[in-house]
């Protein structure tokens, strides 16, 4: 183990006894719950909940009966929730690095399942890190949803991270994560201080260098769903990363065939149904598109390929296919919430 990994697990597993003991804000999640998760949380043991280290809140929709993999769960909060909303017939996978968080999470697994009213657990922990999951048995395809939560950061290998979530996920399926990410690099022995490591801010990557990762494993184009700056409030962190700014960012990623690195016009047209659990009149795929249930929409072809070569293709009705090529697709007007008139979306 090297010092970097040797030090994230002293951290997390002997430093922190509760999100209490964090120094920073960047661990602290300011996304609001809905109300369906606020229920769910309400259901989860006090002792799981003092554990949650998130920055926002990578909870998946319509995810009944599937199988969810959350890389970095700790004591488990996010990976308790997602146990509810796939059921007893979905199952939910938790990978981390640090014995005692596991633990934790383990003690509560039969009472949560009653909690929930399961006959048994539908969550496996297992303990390792993100950059080899072969190992861990996670086998090529065989996820549909992968979740994070301020963890990726702490992670090494951040290219073979997202190399291993893009072989794990089913054709179809979702990266959903949120992380912190920085305006610039960090000069090494920045990034390197201990402090900063453990409070996500070290290993934050910078937005650029995500972009061009993405696109080398497979993810030519992904969507932004919620950012908000980060507030250090800590003045040797402040210090020490100088002029640097930092994000909470929540990712969403669909691996679907036919992506290209930009927005491409071939006059398709996509109509949400409004059948999505929770989600009747309106959603949002990310920050700049928000469907409206009922009302015919322009979209590029990778939102087309997004919507529907995912499990969010029953929810729209997608008319139009790529016979026919019209430029780029103008990004300028997308729909707001607050737009009902609104032509295209992207």
């Amino acid at each position: 183990m090297d010092k970097a990994t040797a030090a994230v697990r002293a951290y997390y597993g002997k430093d922190l006894q509760g999100s209490h003991d964090l120094k920073t804000a960047a661990c602290c999640s300011t996304e609001a719950l809905s109300p369906v998760h606020q229920a769910i949380l309400r259901q989860i043991d006090p002792e799981i909940s003092a554990r949650f280290y998130g920055c926002g809140s990578p909870i998946p929709d319509d995810v009944d009966g599937c199988t969810v993999l959350d890389l970095g769960c700790g004591a488990g909060r996010d990976l308790y929730m997602v146990s509810a909303l796939v059921g007893e017939a979905g199952r939910a996978v938790g990978v981390d690095m640090t014995p005692e968080q596991l633990a934790i999470g383990r003690k509560h697994q039969a009472a949560q399942a009653r909690a929930f009213g399961h006959a048994k657990s539908n969550i496996t922990f297992l303990e390792g890190t993100f950059e080899d999951l072969a190992t861990l048995g996670i086998a090529k395809e065989s996820v549909d949803v992968v979740i994070s939560n301020c963890a990726i950061n702490l992670a090494i290998d951040k290219h073979r991270v997202f190399s291993e979530i893009h072989r794990v996920l089913k054709p179809g399926g979702e990266l959903l994560f949120s992380d912190v990410f920085a305006s610039r690099r960090l000069p090494d022995e920045v990034a390197s201080d201990p402090l900063l490591i453990g409070e996500c801010l070290g290993g934050a990557l910078y937005v650029e260098d995500f972009r061009r990762l993405m696109r080398q494993v497979g993810w030519p184009d992904y969507r932004i769903v919620r950012r908000s700056q980060i507030a250090i409030s800590h003045p040797y962190a402040e210090l020490l990363v100088g002029p640097t700014t930092f994000w909470s960012i929540k990712v969403r990623a669909l691996k679907v065939d036919g992506l290209e690195d930009i927005c491409e016009d071939y006059g398709q047209v996509a109509t949400y149904l409004g059948t999505l659990p929770n989600h009747p009149h309106r959603f949002a795929l990310d920050d700049h598109h928000s469907f409206i249930a009922g009302k015919p929409m322009l979209v590029c072809g990778n939102t087309a390929a997004m919507i529907g070569g995912s499990r969010f293709g029953r929810h729209f009705r997608v008319f139009g296919d790529r016979s026919t090529h019209f430029g780029p697709f103008n990004c300028s007007g997308g729909a707001s919430p607050d737009d009902e008139g609104a032509a295209d979306c992207c």
